[in-house]
Order: C-alpha cells, then sequence, then structure tokens
C-alpha cells in the first residue's frame, strides 16, 4: 500500500446493499481484535501521535476484485473520519499494476489496519477471480456456476459474496433455506424415494427438494417422488449426459463432485443446468494485493 490519496468518506450501508452490514461489521470486529489485541505497539512506540499518511491498494496481478468496502470499513472501525477513495468496484477486472484504492487518514491507522484490510482484500478477490476462471468456461451455454457451503467459518457471508462478484451464483447460505437430501439423508430416510416424499409433506412454502443420486435408478426413483432438482454426484460427463438425455427436462439437473477447470466446460456441454463447484472458496488462492 503506497502513494496518495483524497475523497469523502461514505458508508458501507450504501455501497453493499446485499450484504447484511450488522454481519459484517461484527466480523471486521473480530478481525481487527484478533490482530489488534490490546494494541499496535510497535506504531505506538515508534510513530509520533497525530502523524497523518495516506496510501494506494495496488493489484500485483491480473485479478477480479472483490472486498474493497469491507477494507474500508476496517478504516474505519478504527478512524470514523478518515478518508476513502476507491478507484474501482468490486466485480472489475483489472491488471497488475493497476490501483484500486486510495487511503488516508492517521498514520496508525493506515498501518494498525492495513494487515486485517489485505487479508480481506486478498482472499476475497482470490474467491471472486477463481469463480470467473470457472464461468469463462460455461461462455455460450445455459449451465449456472454455484458454490457450496466449504467455506471459511464464520466467513460464508463474504466468501459468497466474492463468489457473485466473480459472476457465480450461491447455493444454500445455511441449512435453513433450502433442501438439500443428501447421502445420510437418504440411507436414513429409508432410499431417494422415501426421503424426497417425507421432504415434500412438509417442506416450507415455496422451498425446492433437492436430492443428491448416484446412479440412473435413483434419478429415476427422484422423479417420481417429485424431486424439483436432482443433483447428479461424482458422475463422468458421460455419464451425466444421459440423465441428462433420459430425464428431457422432467427435473433440473445439478452437477458436484470432481469438477475442475479443465473439465467443467465437458460437463456443461451435456445440457445440464447447473454445477456446483466447492472449490470456488474452499482452494481459491489469494490474490496478490499490496
Amino acid at each position: 500500500m503506497t502513494g496518495e490519496s483524497r475523497k469523502s468518506s461514505v458508508s458501507l450501508d450504501n455501497i453493499v446493499a446485499d450484504l447484511p452490514v450488522r454481519d459484517v461489521r461484527r466480523i471486521i470486529a473480530s478481525a481487527l481484535a484478533e490482530d489488534l489485541g490490546s494494541g499496535d505497539v510497535t506504531t505506538s512506540l515508534t510513530v509520533p501521535e497525530g502523524t497523518k499518511a495516506q496510501g494506494t491498494f495496488f493489484a500485483k496481478q491480473r485479478l477480479v476484485v472483490a472486498g474493497l468496502p469491507i477494507a474500508m470499513e476496517v478504516f474505519r472501525a478504527l478512524e470514523p473520519d478518515y478518508r476513502w477513495d476507491a478507484i474501482i468496484s468490486d466485480g472489475a477486472t483489472v491488471d497488475a499494476g493497476e490501483p484500486l484504492a486510495h487511503v488516508e487518514g492517521k498514520a496508525a491507522t493506515l498501518l494498525s489496519g492495513e494487515r486485517v484490510a489485505l487479508n480481506f482484500l486478498q482472499r476475497l478477490s482470490g474467491i471472486a477471480t477463481l469463480t470467473r476462471e470457472f464461468k469463462d468456461q460455461l461462455a455460450g451455454l445455459k449451465a449456472e456456476l454455484l458454490d457450496t457451503r466449504k467455506t471459511t467459518p464464520g466467513l460464508r457471508i463474504l466468501e459468497k459474496y466474492a463468489v457473485r462478484m466473480g459472476s457465480g451464483m450461491n447455493h444454500r447460505m445455511r441449512l435453513d433455506d433450502g433442501i438439500l437430501i443428501k447421502n445420510n439423508h437418504i440411507a436414513m430416510a429409508g432410499g431417494v424415494r422415501a426421503a424426497v416424499e417425507k421432504a415434500l409433506k412438509q417442506r416450507p412454502s415455496g422451498m425446492l427438494v433437492e436430492v443428491e443420486v448416484r446412479s440412473r435408478q435413483e434419478l429415476d426413483d427422484a422423479i417420481a417422488a417429485g424431486a424439483d432438482i436432482a443433483l447428479l454426484d461424482n458422475m463422468t460427463p458421460a455419464e451425466v449426459a444421459e440423465c441428462v438425455r433420459s430425464t428431457q427436462g422432467r427435473v433440473l439437473l445439478e452437477v458436484s463432485g470432481g469438477v475442475n477447470l479443465e473439465n467443467i466446460r465437458d460437463y456443461a456441454e451435456t445440457g445440464v443446468d447447473r454445477i456446483s463447484v466447492g472449490a470456488l472458496t474452499h482452494s481459491a488462492p489469494a490474490a496478490d494485493i499490496n
């Protein structure tokens, strides 16, 4: 973070309408408490009180930006009246060397908040960048790209936000906002058909029932029971293509398991409706930003 900046501050509430602001501020407070402890000893001993400073965040690689409003709020938590100037918006693609945002305020604010702000920026931009790479492989095809619940504990709302910035879509945010019947549920319920029928009888109004299937027989059972979505688990592209042909649109089909950048287009070309990829969040490398 080097350079200069100047612009009037703005509110997180006005920037990220689709994020729960109270939860974001709680996450930021926890991150700052983790990093600061009882205070930044080095800064307090070496930097005269009241010293002003300014700086700029730069991309050091080609990336999709995500997390600027979060970084902004990190510094605001330390100094409400500091200045922030976002040069680019979340979701934009930038090349190495391009500036992302300027900050100006007390030197103690910038020095004490820089690492936490960078941690959020690098992590979220890394997720957005990887998501965009996967999304680009689906160009011209109907398949939607979805994430999973394989997220860093405590950071799910931010990591799923980063997926959206990378042009992906979110699967369930929590266990209470979607029905996904998986292998263990199926085993305990007495089979695919029994599990789906039980879920359909008691599901909340408007909530779709999705069930994981591992064979053509289980797929047929899911359709017969009235499932809304069948999750084709760890099937090859050839097996998925056969499932697409056999269902003829009677149920939405989602692919999951074993999907990577090298084979995602093969899966999408089968005509499947959705592809969920846990790697978007659990395996995204941090973006290089300073």
